[in-house]
């Protein structure tokens, strides 16, 4: 929180119109099943929320409380890999490795009055990186930075080559992702634009 809060400054004072949020928590079936307790515990203005539970019996039903216990704490709010269900929210859509469903486009995603108001998406290469930025992605979660139990047994990126990539992106909202605490995170310096987590955003 202490890290999210001094990058939110340093936004503050280097883009005094950038809103979006810094701290992002994951909401997953198997290591959060009932996302509603952490969510209300988010500290208002610093935080979203990425909707994943893509297994989850009631989604639509859970998607409902979590955008309205959202929109009463003023957090930003986005749905992985369902842009008919985030219209309906009233959310953002976070895209997989920059990947748009179908032939669905940037600019052209309307449900009657609604219409996306935040583009995020994961990305794991440069490739992921490039697509995510042509998607129209305002944030890249570029992960795994640290070995994560979410992906047992997946290659991390590490903090030299994840910097390294941050480099080459300077002009995008990159945020790390994947093992992330607050120790941790301070080895990324100053190249995070923010970040997201499950276990460090619930304890």
């Amino acid at each position: 929180m202490a890290w999210g809060r001094a990058v939110k400054q340093r936004r503050r004072s280097e883009e005094p119109a950038n809103r979006l949020a810094v701290l992002w928590l994951f909401t997953d079936t198997l290591r959060l099943p009932d996302p509603l307790p952490a969510i209300a515990r988010l500290p208002r203005g610093l935080c979203g929320v990425v909707f994943r539970h893509d297994k989850a019996a009631e989604r639509p039903a859970l998607a409902l409380q979590v955008a309205k216990l959202c929109k009463r704490r003023d957090l930003d709010l986005v749905v992985a890999g369902d842009v008919r269900l985030a219209l309906k929210l009233g959310a953002g859509i976070h895209l997989r490795g920059g990947r748009w469903q179908g032939r669905v486009r940037p600019g052209s995603v309307r449900l009657g009055r609604w219409r996306l108001n935040l583009v995020t998406s994961s990305a794991h290469d440069f490739a992921e990186i490039r697509r995510a930025q042509s998607a129209g992605a305002q944030i890249i979660f570029l992960s795994p930075v640290f070995p994560t139990p979410t992906h047992p047994g997946a290659v991390a990126l590490g903090a030299v080559r994840w910097v390294r990539l941050a480099r080459q992106f300077k002009g995008l909202k990159l945020y790390c992702l994947g093992g992330v605490s607050g120790k941790n995170i301070r080895l990324l310096g100053h190249f995070g634009a923010g970040a997201g987590a499950i276990t460090a955003l619930t304890l």
